[in-house]
């Protein structure tokens, strides 16, 4: 007689998967209106693509006060900062569609398939900051990047555009292996796919097992520092940021970083007993990345490659913010979503507006292609001074609150000397944002048509929301802190003290992690 067996099928909690299935939906409906629509425009793919961020949105609103946890075999997650980072890609991926139709038709690629891809790269995103499952990450991590190669060479009678493509594709298909090699080494060493199981074999004291988990963490790292753009494995960046179309350029620059810094997160968060190796290596990265992108800026004859050296500057202050998380134990975590937010608006609302230098095929984003922007268009004249002027860390913007809440973690965290070349760099920065802002009130002879700088609807509401939303979340930011941080902290919670033998944070003594100084 056969035996029976009382087979118990996994709970499953379908709403932390919710937005993403929603997504990738929204994705699938998108490429088949494309497929079945007459090609007159792409009207009906970018509301039905707006709609489906919004419900998405939606839906991870919803979970805020959830309880945490993980299903479908501990490969989905859900707690605060997965939710955050999730929101934040749907913010890029929203504004950046938002202004791309008109751009699109001006550079004559009006594809549909655009948003499909930009849909479903930031489904890719979404899968890597809430998920601690090896096979997960990568996955996540190839969904992401496959559908911004094919985004970034979308502009196929130009070199530049293929090129940026090819270049983007050969490098990071470089980096995937290195992280892909990493997460084998961790597997290898723990015997099971997920990250928490390091802590656990770490703690075994086995050395061939720890040997096995430096060795992934060092390739791990390599992979995830070329999607957020550390240095030095930034050099992707100005290339790809120039050739590729001017709304994937934003997309790229806002969305693949908070992927990669959200996973960056939970690879330090599961290593923290190998902090001691990682901290001095990355606390290095974070100056040299920091001052690279700034010093090189300077150099720039072209928007959108000073804007990528800009982008490399910010991937060091962010990775400031998440080194004082971890060394001050939950101190800068709000901080580096906050400022991954005033990012978001700051960088999508910047190239939103350089989008209107293109016209009947043609774009120019060299700094003299924005003379007389002034004239020919007040409000994307006005909306690019606000964001730059964010950029650059000017009071009241979002930009200097986020940098002034940086500041305050690394110093509060002992990481003092982050904080000075933090203040260095954004003082060099200066000079080539106030570069930007001073074309636009230049109008010599040979300046671009004065037929460019028209704005659409999509255009300008893209630039409304960044640049009202600069000036809004400086306002809002200690309920912003409050949402975007686990521990709930406030604005006047931020305020510890340093003594030698650790951090005093809420009413707690908690000790100084290794690479940090204490005060």
């Amino acid at each position: 007689m056969d035996k029976v067996y009382d087979v118990i099928p996994p709970s499953i909690d379908w709403t932390m998967a919710m937005p993403v299935i929603i997504v990738i939906c929204t994705g699938v409906l998108a490429l088949l209106i494309e497929m079945f629509r007459p090609k007159r425009d792409n009207n009906a793919t970018v509301l039905l693509s707006l709609a489906g961020l919004v419900l998405a949105g939606f839906q991870i609103v919803s979970q805020l006060n959830l309880p945490d946890g993980e299903t479908f075999s501990q490969m989905v997650l859900r707690d605060r900062p997965a939710l955050v980072l999730q929101l934040l890609l749907l913010s890029a991926c929203f504004l950046s569609i938002l202004f791309s139709e008109g751009y699109l038709r001006e550079k004559r690629i009006a594809f549909g398939e655009f948003y499909a891809l930009a849909l479903w790269s930031t489904a890719g995103g979404m899968i890597m900051v809430s998920t601690k499952s090896l096979l997960m990450i990568f996955m996540g991590l190839e969904v992401l990047s496959i559908a911004l190669y094919v985004m970034a060479g979308m502009s196929r009678q130009e070199n530049k555009s293929e090129e940026s493509a090819i270049k983007y594709f050969l490098l990071g298909a470089f980096a995937s292996g290195f992280l892909l090699y990493g997460l084998a080494f961790f597997y290898g060493a723990t015997g099971g796919i997920h990250l928490d199981l390091l802590g656990q074999a770490w703690a075994s004291n086995d050395e061939s097992a720890r040997s096995l988990m430096i060795f992934g963490l060092a390739l791990t790292l390599v992979g995830v520092c070329f999607k957020a753009a550390f240095v030095p494995f930034h050099q992707w960046t100005p290339d790809v940021y120039q050739g590729a179309p001017t709304n994937v350029t934003a997309f790229m620059a806002a969305g693949s970083k908070i992927a990669a810094i959200g996973t960056l997160y939970r690879v330090l968060q599961a290593s923290i007993p190998m902090q001691h190796l990682w901290m001095p290596a990355l606390f290095w990265i974070a100056i040299i990345t920091m001052l690279v992108g700034s010093v090189i800026a300077l150099l720039q004859k072209d928007v959108k490659r000073a804007l990528g050296y800009s982008s490399i500057s910010n991937a060091g202050y962010v990775l400031v913010a998440l080194l004082a998380h971890f060394a001050g134990s939950n101190i800068g975590l709000g901080s580096t979503m906050f400022y991954l937010l005033s990012y978001t608006l700051m960088t999508v609302g910047t190239f939103a507006v350089i989008s209107l230098t293109a016209k009947s095929g043609r774009e120019g984003t060299r700094f003299q292609d924005l003379y007389g922007l002034w004239q020919r268009s007040p409000a994307a004249a006005s909306a690019l001074i606000v964001l730059v002027a964010s950029l650059i860390g000017v009071p009241i913007t979002a930009g200097f609150f986020g940098k002034l809440f940086i500041l305050q973690d690394a110093m509060h965290a002992g990481l003092t000397p982050l904080a000075l070349v933090l203040v260095i760099s954004s003082a060099i920065s200066a000079y080539y944002y106030i570069g930007i802002i001073r074309a636009v009130f230049v109008a010599p002879e040979g300046a671009i048509s004065n037929e460019s700088g028209r704005m659409n609807i999509g255009l300008a509401a893209t630039c409304l929301i960044c640049a009202t939303g600069t000036i809004v979340i400086s306002l809002l930011a200690t309920p912003l802190l409050e949402v975007a941080s686990p521990v709930g902290y406030t604005a006047i919670q931020k305020l510890q003290t340093v003594s030698k033998s650790g951090v005093r944070y809420e009413g707690r003594q908690v000790p100084v992690a290794a690479g940090a100084t204490s005060r």
